[in-house]
């Protein structure tokens, strides 16, 4: 298992940053790790995101909407193939810590058998 987490302090209010993050047309403009995301942002909804770390070739998967709870977390749930082999966790939480200040927290976490493997030809070092 292997996770990857970060967090930046934003002075918005938390509708703001909600905004930013469910807008997936805007993904390419602020990320760069996720360039494209089709689907909506709504839980049980699928999703194909296009991941292309910098200086790695692009790749597409297919996500599942686990969690979607507005001005506060969004997670979705990614497997290549089948259960176990390499599967990503991604949450994205938004915690305000005043009326115009949150803390974005985006945790990946992933697990399975070719975990090492794939996440080395994603950019991630081990």
């Amino acid at each position: 298992m292997k996770e990857v987490f970060n967090e930046i302090e934003i002075q918005a209010p938390a509708e703001c940053v909600w905004q930013a993050l469910a807008d997936f047309a805007s993904y390419p403009k602020w990320n760069p790790f996720i360039r494209r995301i089709s689907g909506q942002p709504r839980e049980g909804k699928r999703l194909r995101v296009y991941i292309e770390p910098p200086g790695t070739k692009g790749r597409t998967f297919r996500q599942k909407i686990l969690m979607e709870e507005p001005k506060r977390e969004l997670r979705w749930l990614g497997r290549l193939l089948i259960p176990g082999l390499f599967d990503g966790d991604h949450i994205f939480t938004i915690e305000r810590i005043g009326s115009e200040h949150v803390r974005f927290v985006q945790r990946e976490v992933f697990s399975g058998l070719l975990v090492s493997f794939l996440l080395r030809g994603l950019g991630y070092e081990n």
